[in-house]
């Protein structure tokens, strides 16, 4: 993938493409949900594509270490190549809309990475609400994130490339670990790789579930919301509505893949408009005839991010060489 080689910022020609096409009809829709009954957002099943991907031969180990997290211990679930060494390290966060969802919800996903990087990938256990609301979970992932930074060596992981993904609610944990790093001035991730990331508790920016054939709605999404930001004071702050955030400036170059059947496509899209016009490098990518619950096991959307963080490591790698290069070139003689 040569994207890097273009001008910043960057994103798909054909999302641009598609979204222009779609503009008119995905118009911003507002529900109106306070009387759903509780219906968390359905998490993707384990896709047998996935899973069964042709060439795959590398044995995976898994291990689990359990640290502390916010308010709780978390558990860690690790995977990692057998026998490999200085492997970048991928943190995942699973879906479930910030009130459900398992680290088994994500395993298809951590192996895929795990082997096809290859990557040392740390799937996080981040604490649910409504038992454990915001700030609770991307909490935990700053505190897997710091495991991270002083543990990883241990387990054949590289701390100079630290990267991030997720899907659905694990989509939005990931960008925030990125908004808290950049803020804490502690963790700095190479790239980030969100799955239809739940990004807009205002809701005001969904599409039409019905026109779109999504298999979650509206009234999901609000529950899910109400659970995760039970103060409504919460709803505007850029941790819980990256959005809605005025500094997007400083985050790390960022992969948005989005869902046709999906609800939220619409949002995740805007989002990416607006990292482009922070100067974010981003790129955006949209799959026709998938649903929100598939694109988080998606095959070709994993490749997809395997693609776009060897194209990230790339260009850190060329960068630096320049650096060095610059940096040890003897100086222009100055003229007499």
């Amino acid at each position: 993938m040569d994207a890097f080689k273009r001008s910043t910022p960057w994103i798909s020609a054909a999302a641009q493409v598609a979204n222009a096409a779609n503009a008119s009809a995905d118009a911003p829709y507002a529900p109106d949900a306070a009387n759903e009954p509780a219906q968390p957002a359905r998490v993707a099943p384990a896709s047998p594509v996935a899973g069964k991907a042709r060439g795959r031969t590398t044995a995976i180990d898994v291990s689990e270490v359990t640290i502390e997290g916010h308010v709780k211990d978390i558990v860690l679930r690790l995977y990692r190549p057998q026998g490999a060494n200085n492997l970048p390290v991928l943190l995942y966060f699973h879906g479930g809309g910030f009130v459900r969802g398992t680290l088994d919800d994500a395993d298809v996903q951590s192996r895929f990475f795990a082997e096809r990087l290859p990557a040392l990938v740390v799937s996080v256990d981040y604490s649910l609400a409504p038992e454990f609301p915001f700030p609770a979970a991307p909490e935990d992932a700053h505190r897997a994130a710091l495991w991270v930074l002083t543990r990883a060596r241990a387990f054949g992981g590289s701390t100079k490339r630290v990267i991030a993904a997720g899907h659905d609610a694990g989509g939005q944990i990931a960008n925030v670990l990125a908004f808290i790093g950049r803020d804490r001035g502690d963790v700095k991730l190479a790239a980030q790789a969100l799955f239809a990331p739940m990004l807009d508790p205002s809701l005001t920016r969904l599409g039409d579930e019905r026109r779109l054939g999504s298999d979650i709605t509206a009234s999901e999404c609000a529950q899910c919301y109400r659970a995760y930001l039970p103060d409504a004071t919460q709803r505007m702050h850029p941790y819980a509505a990256p959005l809605e955030s005025s500094r997007l400036g400083g985050l790390p170059p960022t992969l948005i893949v989005t869902a046709q059947n999906d609800v939220l496509h619409i949002e995740a899209e805007k989002y990416a408009s607006r990292l482009i016009d922070s100067g974010v490098r981003t790129h955006v990518v949209r799959y026709p005839s998938v649903s929100h619950a598939q694109i988080g096991a998606h095959e070709e959307a994993l490749a997809e991010a395997v693609r776009f963080f060897k194209c990230c490591f790339e260009a850190d790698a060329n960068r630096d060489a320049s650096r060095d290069a610059s940096r040890d070139s003897p100086r222009s003689p100055r003229n007499p």
